[in-house]
């Protein structure tokens, strides 16, 4: 094994499987001999050369558009698109044509590829490259969503993606792409897409609470963990790993253990994915819970720039909800 951080994690997934399959390519903009804006694809484009590694113009429809004419012509391209602020010219290529090609055919194409881009705060990139649009592709079948918080998770669940069927939103939490750091694997392996993790087992205690996060937001819930834990609150913390498909027997299995559920995300709060799994973890394990179950979010705003600190759901945000569920 070796340590490496997330940005080296997704680099190493993404070299090991073009020298693995030859009909995996890389697209973007800058990712080619630049190495990407955060410096993912770095190498890549001298390895594998231009007709693997393509640099494109600032078009993301245009990106989008061309990996799916690719995919249906039997190539696995690993779109980049360069913050996911930027996706929404991409949308209508998405949601109307990608998530749908699998149905619409009866199976016989899957348009198989992953858009591969940086979400969420924590750079002071303002609102136009802050945003976690997660929220939007989870309510469109078709798709599978997928944003890791740890290296190992990250090169695991990316390896996973790009070898299933399926198209794959790969959410990179750019906040920690090199803050968070851990133990991989040099050599292949996959963690399974639909399954989440315990990132934190609670002790039993009198009050005890279910925290539910993923991307950069498990670190601060983790934070938050450490802190109440010195007023006798345990928590439990679910990194979700995959948004969808959810693992959702892993979520009520701690809520019924623990009876207490808080959720956090970076996303704005209303119609929030948050909101989608207070209602699943409502309607599977109402007689387990001892509290309403509490969301901490980002605000009904614009994404902030010099307030950055307060939009996003920290450890200080996260603390008073553990407490006011472990109290109620």
């Amino acid at each position: 094994m070796s340590e490496m951080n997330m940005v080296q994690a997704i680099n190493d997934a993404l070299r090991l499987e073009m020298r693995r399959d030859d009909r995996v390519v890389v697209l973007g903009e800058d990712v080619g001999k630049v190495g990407g804006v955060f410096r993912v694809t770095a190498g890549l484009h001298e390895e594998f050369g231009e007709d693997r590694v393509l640099d494109t113009p600032l078009s993301e429809g245009g990106i989008i558009g061309t990996a799916i004419g690719m995919a249906l012509y039997g190539l696995v391209p690993v779109p980049e698109i360069q913050f996911a602020d930027f996706i929404f010219p991409g949308y209508d290529q998405i949601v109307s044509e990608l998530a749908k090609y699998r149905y619409r055919s009866g199976g016989e194409y899957s348009a198989k590829l992953v858009i591969r881009t940086p979400v969420g705060g924590g750079i002071r990139g303002g609102l136009y490259h802050s945003q976690s649009p997660e929220a939007l592709f989870i309510h469109v079948a078709g798709l599978k969503v997928v944003c890791p918080a740890t290296p190992y998770d990250a090169k695991g669940l990316l390896l996973a993606s790009i070898r299933d069927p399926d198209p794959v939103l790969f959410f990179e939490p750019k906040r920690v792409y090199r803050a968070a750091k851990g133990e991989v694997p040099e050599g292949d392996y996959t963690v399974e897409i639909g399954k989440a993790r315990i990132a934190r087992e609670a002790q039993k205690a009198a009050r005890m609470v279910t925290v539910i996060a993923w991307g950069a937001m498990l670190y601060e819930a983790i934070a938050a963990a450490e802190e109440v834990k010195k007023k006798g609150i345990e928590c439990e913390i679910v990194d979700l790993r995959t948004l969808w498909p959810l693992d959702i027997d892993t979520i009520v299995a701690s809520v019924e253990k623990t009876g207490r559920v808080v959720v956090v995300h970076e996303a704005p709060r209303t119609c929030g994915f948050g909101a989608e799994l207070v209602s699943l973890i409502t309607e599977r394990a109402f007689l387990h819970l001892e509290a309403p179950p509490e969301r901490v979010t980002g605000f009904d705003t614009p994404f902030p720039y010099t307030l950055e600190m307060e939009y996003l759901p920290l450890a200080h945000r996260i603390v008073p909800a553990l407490e006011k569920v472990a109290g109620f």
